[in-house]
């Protein structure tokens, strides 16, 4: 017997389920970055943050795949499929006997992770729209937000009782039990007559198209940058309050505070950006981000830096951040509504290389000081204020010719001339 439809209440559970397993499979394991490193015996304390990297990495390829297939495919099938990776890639980091399969089973672990998180905005266009849309993204938002919050929390927990590997164990299971959820009470959404086929040249075309619209390209690169802060941070976080501050032991208090202010942020963004603006509140946050960031490190070159005042200042630059990630998202996409699904695809892959690359770069400079974070966010908060500079400029440019266009009937018509 068929299981009835899921109701508005578990289907958002469900969608929330799938988002947070990617925040989980990147927050839950930070605590345990040293013993990791022990564990395999790696020289440098840095490439332990290699196992956040290379997720990220599989994770950023993953969306540039799940779309194109869900659409052929159905939502379900493909789903399943991820799952499946993500749970056998899961099993792979738990038992991994040294570290080169450790990192083979965690970029395969995000691709496997991509899938529920692409196909969770999809289940939801496929089943909502309008106000109803936002009211189930809204509730997955507040579930969400929760997860970098409490993430750390649960991994340190579980390290004061178990060895570090059955963090990895525990994502095993989550993945399975999404996975069996989806098997016994999700129902296809994709209406059949919504199908499409796989065309490769015509999905390179809208891949192409993409990345030579200026505009869109433009805050692509924007969101890649900004976000390189934020992976900055988590691939460094726990070295820094461990060996600069000397408070390991407080670590997922103090990460849960500056998460905190990234929540807090996305809950206000969304009751704020219809008053002020996409563009106008993406222009004030980015330049309190690239103004926090200065005062940052002149606090920290002046020899005022404490664990108070990093918690405090990193906590209002990732509070500045949390309004960027989503906003240059929906900027980049504005021009691109013909192609959607494609153009979401490409953003998603382009902007999960960049950010990773980055962050990546500035954890691998950690030198047991703030200073690679201070100066990485500077950096990239320059970077990416040209970037949306030049998108600005791009923007009138197109609009003025617009203008020229929509004036040339008037002008030829003869009218024109009697002015």
């Amino acid at each position: 017997m068929q299981n009835r439809l899921m109701g508005f209440m578990e289907f958002v559970a469900f969608v929330a389920a799938c988002m947070a397993l990617n925040a989980l499979s990147i927050d839950i394991m930070l605590p345990a970055l040293p013993a990791l490193g022990q564990s395999y015996g790696l020289d440098d304390p840095n490439r332990a943050q290699s196992v956040i990297a290379i997720y990220l990495y599989g994770f950023g390829m993953a969306q540039i795949l799940y779309g194109p297939f869900s659409d052929r495919f159905g939502r379900k099938p493909v789903l399943l499929a991820g799952l499946v990776l993500f749970v056998v890639a899961s099993g792979l980091t738990t038992l991994a006997p040294d570290f080169h399969w450790m990192l083979i089973g965690r970029f395969l672990q995000g691709l496997g992770a991509g899938a529920p998180r692409v196909i969770a905005l999809s289940l939801t266009r496929d089943r909502y729209a309008g106000a109803q849309m936002g009211r189930v993204m809204s509730l997955v938002l507040m579930v969400f937000m929760a997860i970098p919050v409490l993430a750390p929390s649960l991994g340190q927990v579980m390290l004061w009782f178990l060895p570090w590997r059955w963090i990895f164990g525990v994502l095993t299971l989550g993945g399975l039990a999404l996975a069996s959820w989806a098997i016994w009470r999700l129902e296809e959404t994709l209406n059949p007559d919504n199908r499409r086929s796989i065309a490769p040249l015509a999905i390179l075309a809208g891949y192409w198209e993409t990345l030579r619209n200026p505009v869109c390209l433009s805050y692509m690169i924007a969101m890649g940058v900004i976000f390189g802060a934020l992976v900055g941070f988590l691939t460094s976080a726990q070295q820094i309050f461990s060996e600069v501050f000397g408070v390991g032991d407080r670590f997922t208090l103090l990460f849960a505070c500056i998460a905190l202010m990234m929540s807090l942020a996305s809950f206000f963004n969304s009751r704020w950006v219809m008053r002020f603006g996409l563009k106008r509140l993406s222009n004030l946050a980015l330049a309190g981000f690239l103004a926090v960031g200065l005062v940052h490190l002149a606090v920290a070159g002046l020899g005022g830096e404490s664990v108070v005042v990093f918690v405090l200042l990193l906590g209002l630059t990732m509070f500045c951040f949390g309004f960027l990630g989503a906003n240059f998202n929906s900027l980049a996409m504005e021009p691109m509504g013909h192609i959607a699904g494609t153009a979401s695809s490409m953003i998603g892959f382009a902007s999960s290389m960049i950010s990773t690359s980055c962050g990546y770069f500035i954890g691998q400079h950690y030198n047991g000081t703030v200073y690679p974070i201070l100066i990485g966010n500077v950096c990239l908060g320059v970077l990416a204020l040209l970037v949306v500079g030049i998108a600005h400029f791009l923007e009138k440019r197109r609009g003025k010719r617009r203008i020229r266009k929509d004036q040339e009937p008037f002008m030829q018509s003869g009218l024109g001339r009697l002015r």
